[in-house]
C-alpha cells in the first residue's frame, strides 16, 4: 500500500480525485479534457507542488491535505528521467509531456502513472486516472485543515539572500 498526498482548496475537497482541475485548466502532464488527479508521494513534495503557484499576497486560508492508500494490485506505469525530453523540466512545460498524460488517459491499460517531479526530481507525483476501474480501490482519507509556516512566504517577499 502507498500513500499519496494532495493539497487543495477546501471548496474541492468533496472529490479531491475526480479529475476536475485537470481535466478544466490541464497540467504538466495533461491538456485540458484529460481528467487526471495530480498527487505526490510525500506530503511535503505536495505542499511544495501546490506552493510555486501561490501568489505571495493572495495565499488561500481555506487549504487542505487529502490522503489516499493505492493498493500495490493497482495497475501502473512508471516514467523514468530517462524517457523524458532533455527539456522537461521547464516551464512552461514541453507539449511533449501533456500529450504522455493525455495518451495515458486515453488508453486507459493503467491507473496510475507515476512520473519524476521538477521540483525534487528523485521524488515522484502520481497521476490518478479516477475513469479507470481500478481506481474504486483507492481509500480517500477526511481532509484536514493545512497551512503553510509564514516564513515560506516571507522569504519570498524579501528575496534577501541569505548566506549560510
Amino acid at each position: 500500500m502507498t500513500r499519496v498526498y494532495r493539497v487543495l482548496r477546501k471548496a474541492y475537497a468533496r472529490s479531491p480525485f475526480d479529475g476536475q482541475g485537470a481535466y478544466l485548466y490541464a497540467g504538466r502532464w495533461s491538456s485540458p479534457g484529460t481528467r487526471l488527479a495530480y498527487t505526490s508521494e510525500h506530503q511535503s513534495l505536495a505542499m511544495l507542488e501546490y506552493f510555486v503557484h501561490l501568489e505571495t499576497a493572495d495565499a488561500p486560508r481555506d487549504l487542505v491535505l487529502v490522503v489516499a492508500e493505492v493498493p500495490d494490485d493497482v495497475p501502473r506505469k512508471r516514467i523514468t528521467e530517462e524517457n523524458l525530453p532533455s527539456k522537461w523540466r521547464e516551464f512552461p512545460a514541453p507539449s511533449e509531456l501533456a500529450r504522455i498524460g493525455d495518451d495515458f488517459a486515453r488508453l486507459g491499460k493503467q491507473c496510475i502513472l507515476i512520473v519524476p517531479s521538477t521540483l525534487a526530481p528523485h521524488e515522484n507525483n502520481w497521476l490518478l486516472n479516477p475513469r479507470h476501474a481500478a481506481f474504486e480501490k483507492v481509500v480517500v482519507y477526511d481532509s484536514e485543515p493545512l497551512t503553510y509556516d509564514s516564513r515560506m512566504f516571507a522569504a519570498r517577499r524579501s528575496r534577501t539572500s541569505r548566506k549560510f
